[in-house]
């Protein structure tokens, strides 16, 4: 009786300590959803991108898990609008302000994220698809790629999204925003000299023309983000995270 009743105090002690641990290097996930409401005709690009990221971040949620998101901040230039790939969107400082997503990458990088995922429409394609994009030439750059390879296989796996794959950042071809590292068009949010997160990646979900009426459902939306977190959530595990 004392044998079991001491195995059973070690095991909760052992268990209590894990979780303890496990708490102490919790990993840190920052979601960043388009603040973009310029996009598309009759069409919020930053709603249907925060519901996705908020499904995500109520599936399974982690003890430090944040969203940072511009939308009607005050003092920023382009808070509800622009570019991910212009630097008079994003790095420029206009009048004295910075831009909304300079806000947020410096409200991103003051939790000293371990991930950082973002959402966006994509517009012209005239493709009912899912594309992931990823920082080109750090370090990170393979594990980057293979979490962006995990989030659109699990997009694509809920939905009839087609799974277009990973591209690097300068594929678009559309911008002026460079990183000084490599010299290569890149978009300002997974810059590694911008945002401090060691995995970065931006998935575009759906063509805000193409995928409008998808778009437009909650349902598909909180499906999308559910998945993601799952598939997130085993990534992190297999890379001990």
């Amino acid at each position: 009786m004392y044998k079991t009743l001491r195995t059973t105090l070690y095991l909760a002690i052992t268990l209590i300590s894990q979780i303890t641990y496990a708490q102490k290097k919790s990993t840190v996930v920052v979601w960043q959803p388009s603040h973009q409401t310029d996009t598309g005709v009759d069409f919020n690009e930053a709603q249907t991108c925060n519901t996705i990221a908020e499904a995500a971040m109520k599936k399974s949620a982690m003890k430090k898990e944040y969203k940072v998101w511009s939308l009607n901040e005050p003092d920023l230039h382009h808070a509800n609008q622009g570019s991910n790939t212009l630097l008079a969107h994003t790095a420029d400082v206009v009048d004295g302000k910075i831009s909304g997503y300079a806000f947020e990458l410096n409200k991103s990088n003051a939790l000293n994220p371990d991930v950082f995922i973002s959402f966006h429409n994509n517009g012209g394609t005239k493709q009912h698809a899912i594309w992931g994009f990823i920082h080109e030439g750090d370090k990170y750059e393979k594990d980057n790629r293979e979490l962006a390879a995990r989030l659109t296989t699990a997009i694509a796996s809920v939905t009839d999204l087609t799974n277009k794959g990973v591209f690097g950042d300068s594929w678009p071809n559309r911008n002026d925003y460079r990183c000084k590292e490599t010299g290569k068009r890149a978009f300002y949010s997974l810059d590694e000299n911008v945002n401090k997160a060691k995995y970065r990646v931006l998935l575009e979900v759906g063509d805000m023309g193409q995928s409008r009426d998808f778009l437009l459902n909650k349902d598909n939306l909180v499906k999308m983000g559910e998945a993601v977190k799952e598939a997130l959530l085993i990534w992190l595990k297999e890379k001990g995270l």
